[in-house]
Parts: structure tokens; C-alpha cells; sequence
């Protein structure tokens, strides 16, 4: 692989969403730290309006950056499908001539939506191509219902996951299984197949006392609190979450609290506190930056990841379950995801469970809180378990060998 020139690294998030904070910058990073400094990075952000950067933003953040070669380039989001592919025909010509331009070498994506423009990017410019995260993500917007198998945006992502498979220089799954699913799925025989998993910060998620003051104010002083980093809906559970609740305040009774850290509409949460008719008070719902997060995971004494089991989650990562371990909680899970339900299973830091399956969800609590009792010896267990199953020392490794 080239060892020389720049690197676009391309995205379809916009800067604030966590999936950039948690799940980009830090491996931004460590190839920061890899390559010669006179190799400049560029990063391609696609800014949702409700979360975009300013212009004064933009301006500051590429102030601070210059002193690291590196330059950040937001753009605006839209859906994938045939209108995004039509409307990306000028940010495709922009960004090829900024390749051109800035002598721009390699091509590295998060993920196959971004992927797919990083192929055609790829292929008009003759740049290096390589895929990190790689998922398959269109097979699984059809598994979980937010794409149909015979609509345009399945088919296009489908073709495009193949020839980006076909045609990187390095392909970096977030499970081994992805070499098998490439060559049933996309017909494809990789070699050149790495495995990261995503990776947390120990420095940033820690064990740490519960903020009084906080608890005071969500009103969740000594209480069993279950916490939940996520969205409803989608390839979550939503539904089933608050059918679980129902079950902890049956079980727990008052003395049950859930905390969500979540972007989705009041409304459709009270709605599913009606409906389930739990006090509205033992659940709170926050939107936090990810800066903030670990501040509210401290308050928990376990969490939760409802993902809905679908064939493809084996082979796709799950970020919160390593932030999770590395604050000591005690994950809940659906079977099937990624490593992790194995992981949890394996190392008995949690319980996997079918979230549709109304008597497992019971004797389900009753194993969170068995492992609640033994709270210190679990927590530093489940701590150990994220710095072994999850270092960035990980990903430094591939990227080295990658990148050097």
C-alpha cells in the first residue's frame, strides 16, 4: 500500500454526532501519530442540520488543525438512494478535485455508505481505497424494515459493498466473520481482511462514584438504575424496551429508575410510558454530546443494548457495549450481536436474552441482579474485559501495518 501522499478519510456523519467523537476521531488520530507529518489528512463529514457545524466552528476547528496537517471538510447529509447519488454527482466532482489538487493518495472510509463514494472516488481518481468498519450495512436496512429488498437504495448499496469488497486495498471488519459473509454474500474472496473491533477510551470511560448532584436532579437518588445509550427503533428494539421496564418496575418496584440517553421524540416516549403504564417518573430521557456521556453512564448499575437480532448484527460492531464494559456495567443484550453477545455470555458480565421473549426478560432480571450483588468483584471484571477485548492498541497495530 501506498506509503506516500495524502489521505481523504470520508464519513456520512456529521462532526457532533458521537460517531465521529467515539468512533472516528480517535483512529483519526493514531494515523495522525503513524504517518510523516508532511502527509496531510482531510476529513469529509456529512453535517445533519440539526447538529451542523457554523461557519465559525469550522473556521476555529481547521485553526487548531492546521497545526497538524490536518483539515476538516463538512458537507451536507442527505439520505442514501438514487436522489443522493444524483445529488452527490457535484460534491463527487468537488472532492476529485481536491484530490487532484492536494495530491491525495489513499482513500479511507467509515463504513460502505461512505464507502460507496469512496469506490467511485477510487475509481475516477485512481486513489488507494480502504474500508474501515466494514459492515454490511444494506442487507441489514432490509433486515430491520428501513429499507425494502427490491428498492433502489438496497440495490445500489448492495452492488457498491461488492465492488468497494472487490476493489479495496484493505478491508477492516469489526468481526473475522465478515471474510465469510463477503464471500457468500458479494462472491468475493478477500485477502486483504483485518479485524478491529470498536474500541473505547479507558481514560475517558471509567468506573467512578455516582454524581450526587445529578441523581438530585433526575430524582434518581438510591435507586437501581438501568441506562440505556441509544435510539428507538430502527435496528433497536422499541417496543420491547418498555415492555422491559414494565418488567424492572414489576420486579423492583419503586425503587427501579431507567435513564436514556437518547435523540428520540418525547412524545413517542410518553406515549410507551402510557401504554406500558409505568409513573413517568421512573423514566428520564437526555440528549447529551458525547463529552458527556460517561458523566451519565457512571450513574448506572447496569445497561442495556437492544439490538434486534438479525442475521447481519453478527457481523457488525456495537460501540456502546464497549463503553459499558469499561464503566463497569453489567450489559443486557440480544443474542447474536457482533462478538459481544458471546463475549457477555462467555465471561458472565451480563445476560443475553430475546427482548421478545416475555418470560426470559424475567428470569433475565433476576440474573442482572444476582450479578448486582457481587457489584465490586463484577465491575472490576467487566472494566478488564473492555481493556482486553477493546484497546485502541488494537487498531494502532492494524493501522500501522496498513499505514507504515
Amino acid at each position: 500500500m501506498s506509503k506516500a501522499g495524502n489521505i481523504l478519510i470520508l464519513t456520512q456523519w456529521s462532526f457532533k454526532d458521537a460517531l465521529i467523537q467515539t468512533y472516528t476521531l480517535p483512529y483519526v488520530n493514531i494515523i495522525r501519530k503513524i504517518i510523516a507529518p508532511d502527509r496531510k489528512i482531510f476529513l469529509v463529514t456529512s453535517e445533519h442540520e440539526n447538529i451542523t457545524l457554523t461557519d465559525e466552528e469550522i473556521s476555529q476547528l481547521n485553526k487548531e488543525w492546521e497545526n497538524r496537517n490536518m483539515q476538516l471538510l463538512p458537507g451536507p447529509y442527505r439520505r442514501f438512494g438514487f436522489k443522493k447519488m444524483f445529488a452527490a454527482l457535484g460534491g463527487l466532482l468537488r472532492l476529485i478535485r481536491i484530490i487532484k489538487k492536494e495530491k491525495i493518495r489513499t482513500i479511507h472510509a467509515f463504513c460502505t455508505p461512505a464507502g460507496a463514494i469512496a469506490y467511485l472516488l477510487s475509481k475516477f481518481t485512481g486513489a488507494e481505497l480502504i474500508i474501515d468498519s466494514y459492515e454490511p450495512h444494506a442487507e441489514s436496512m432490509v433486515e430491520n424494515g428501513t429499507w425494502k429488498r427490491n428498492g433502489s437504495a438496497y440495490k445500489i448499496l448492495f452492488f457498491l459493498e461488492k465492488k468497494q469488497s472487490q476493489r479495496a486495498k484493505a478491508l477492516i471488519a469489526t468481526t473475522a466473520g465478515m471474510k465469510q459473509y463477503a464471500s457468500e454474500k458479494y462472491r468475493v474472496d478477500v485477502q486483504n481482511l483485518f479485524v478491529k473491533p470498536a474500541c473505547v477510551d479507558p481514560e475517558k470511560f471509567f468506573p467512578s462514584e455516582k454524581d450526587a448532584a445529578l441523581l438530585k436532579e433526575l430524582g434518581f437518588e438510591n435507586k437501581i438504575i438501568c441506562v440505556y445509550a441509544g435510539k428507538l427503533g430502527g435496528i433497536y428494539f422499541k417496543e420491547e424496551v418498555f415492555d422491559f421496564i414494565r418488567l424492572c418496575y414489576d420486579h423492583w418496584k419503586d425503587e427501579f429508575r431507567f435513564l436514556m440517553l437518547t435523540n428520540a421524540d418525547k412524545e413517542e416516549i410518553f406515549s410507551e410510558i402510557k401504554r406500558v403504564g409505568i409513573p413517568e417518573n421512573v423514566i428520564k430521557s437526555r440528549f447529551t454530546f458525547h463529552n458527556d456521556v460517561p458523566k451519565y453512564l457512571s450513574l448506572g448499575d447496569f445497561a442495556l443494548n437492544p439490538v434486534k437480532p438479525v442475521p447481519t448484527k453478527k457481523y457488525c460492531t456495537s460501540i456502546k457495549d464497549g463503553e459499558y464494559w469499561a464503566m463497569g456495567l453489567p450489559v443486557l443484550i440480544s443474542p447474536g450481536i457482533s462478538d459481544d453477545s458471546e463475549i457477555i455470555e462467555k465471561e458472565n458480565i451480563g445476560v443475553v436474552v430475546d427482548f421478545s421473549d416475555h418470560s426470559a426478560m424475567i428470569k433475565a432480571i433476576s440474573g442482572i441482579e444476582k450479578l448486582l450483588k457481587e457489584k465490586i468483584t463484577v465491575k472490576a471484571k467487566i472494566r478488564q474485559t473492555a481493556i482486553g477485548y477493546r484497546s485502541f492498541e488494537i487498531a494502532e497495530k492494524i493501522y500501522k501495518e496498513i499505514y507504515t
